[in-house]
């Protein structure tokens, strides 16, 4: 389902925004189609609480997905969500999700197919 909605930043120049969706035939409401993302993140990332920082971070955003440390020093994360979410999430985590971390490197790539989610997990 695709649904249009016009709105305008100022009065002399309308925009459009496009939005996919979808509609929840069992509660009649429109839901965000969602992304994910597979990240992995280095630096200062283990044993500074940057996993369970940036897991209230997703729960505070509805992300799902997991996160764990990896043997090489780096952070392991899957996270799903809706577009403007999801976004938010990769920038606080790119800044870092609390003040002892410090991300020096971030790899992404989106997942194609999303896998079922059940809340934001840590995992390892």
């Amino acid at each position: 389902m695709l649904f249009h909605r016009q709105f305008s930043h100022n009065m002399s120049a309308p925009r459009s925004l496009l939005i996919l969706g979808a509609r929840d035939s069992k509660k009649g409401s429109v839901f965000l189609v969602k992304l994910a993302k597979q990240i992995v993140v280095r630096g200062r990332v283990q044993g500074v609480g940057f996993r369970w920082a940036t897991k209230m971070i997703a729960d505070n955003l509805n992300i799902s997905g997991t996160i764990e440390n990896r043997s090489d020093g780096s952070v392991f994360i899957q996270a799903a969500g809706e577009p403007l979410n999801l976004a938010k999430f990769v920038a606080q985590v790119k800044a870092g999700p609390n003040p002892y971390a410090n991300v020096s490197t971030y790899e992404e790539k989106p997942l194609e197919n999303i896998p079922d989610f059940h809340g934001f997990r840590v995992t390892g």
